[in-house]
């Protein structure tokens, strides 16, 4: 397996493929870390998702983009994020019973983050041959929730959409970018017992994915805050069958 640190656009990237000297993915793949992860936390995804689904090998590439926020000055040294928020805030709104206050919020930064990961992606396809049909754009917590607000503002829909552990926010512009996304295949996941983004900010997530008329699949599972090995499962069998419908 073939790994490769570069920069595309403003970002810094992992790219993974185990694609034949001189083969062009068919399938673009972009996987987006949570809030306070290293730049790197989820590259060990591709090299489960290609044993999980071998034929995945010869047809797909990976790309890892590292989130632009460093969060040492909070004593996070190595973590990341793609844009600032208080976990404790969080917390606060979870305990006294108001997290519903986050459904309308645009986090200062959000927009920012999306087009930078916009930019980033783009770049990266123009080397690849790719179109967005042929890119599918995914994350875990933050980075989930960055997918649906770059997903939002994409010129075209892409192949498909990954979404680990995300919560509903700027609900207003997600249902209106969403609104163009119809049949768009997405792949959701949420742990039941998930405490850092409840199992109730997924379902609400979810709600405004069906209003969208997109393909959901959405994978409940007992767990927390995680992407579980038989969520791992799933998403190959969700990658394979994009490359199948191309």
């Amino acid at each position: 397996m073939r790994t490769v640190r570069q920069t595309f656009g403003s970002l810094e990237c992992e790219v993974i493929d185990d694609l034949p000297a001189g083969v062009k993915p068919e399938l673009g793949v972009v996987f987006c870390h949570g809030y306070g992860a290293p730049q790197t936390d989820l590259v060990p995804l591709a090299e489960v998702l290609l044993q999980v689904e071998p034929e995945l090998s010869s047809r797909v590439q990976f790309l890892f983009p590292g989130a632009p926020v460093s969060l040492a000055d909070q004593g996070m040294f190595g973590g990341y994020a793609w844009w600032p928020l208080s976990l404790q805030r969080l917390q606060a709104q979870l305990t006294a019973s108001r997290f519903h206050e986050i459904r309308q919020e645009c986090p200062e930064g959000l927009e920012d983050a999306a087009e930078k990961l916009r930019g980033a992606v783009s770049v990266w396809m123009e080397t690849n041959g790719l179109a967005w049909p042929q890119v599918i754009l995914g994350g875990f917590s933050q980075g989930a929730m960055l997918t649906m607000e770059a997903v939002a503002g994409l010129p075209e829909r892409p192949a498909g959409a990954v979404l680990y552990s995300g919560a509903l926010i700027h609900e207003t512009a997600w249902r209106a970018g969403w609104k163009r996304m119809n049949g768009l295949p997405v792949l959701q996941s949420h742990g039941r017992q998930d405490v850092v983004l409840p199992f109730l900010a997924g379902n609400w997530l979810a709600e405004v994915l069906n209003d969208s008329g997109v393909s959901l699949e959405a994978l409940d599972f007992n767990g927390g805050h995680q992407i579980p090995f038989e969520v791992l499962e799933a998403t190959a069998a969700f990658l394979l069958k994009r490359c199948q419908a191309g």
